[in-house]
């Protein structure tokens, strides 16, 4: 006879660590958007030259991911760095086919730069969020 309460209980077990890939995804991308809006305040109202917002968007792309990656490491149980790069790899996704389907933007070499930025980022972040969880 099966027992019910143990099957459910798998169940919710792997929606949880599941979840942790939303939970890092939208995180990332809050703090995309507060930093967009601070790099927009500051362009607007200092003075910031659009010459260097290049790299300022590079930092931003940088630190979204590795926050993502923390809230997924945080979340998971175990693996935090696999979490972490499995975040930062969905949030640059997301980043290039908004692009693409936005603004009709190429894919060129700063595209995989991008991927190669924010999976080592979420990978950081994933191994410091692991690290901090409260049993």
């Amino acid at each position: 006879m099966v027992n019910p309460m143990r099957s459910v209980s798998k169940g919710v077990t792997h929606v949880r660590k599941g979840s942790a890939l939303l939970v890092g995804t939208v995180i990332a991308m809050i703090w995309l958007m507060a930093g967009a809006l601070l790099l927009s305040l500051m362009l607007r109202y200092s003075g910031l030259q659009e010459t260097s917002l290049q790299l300022y968007a590079w930092i931003l792309h940088s630190l979204s991911a590795l926050a993502g990656g923390f809230a997924a490491g945080r979340k998971s149980e175990s693996k935090g760095w696999y979490q972490g790069a499995v975040t930062g790899g969905i949030y640059a996704i997301l980043i290039i086919v908004t692009g693409f389907l936005a603004a009709n933007a190429p894919f060129t070499t700063e595209t995989f730069m991008l991927l190669a930025a924010a999976v080592p980022a979420g990978a950081v972040g994933g191994m410091f969020g692991v690290g901090t969880k409260n049993n």
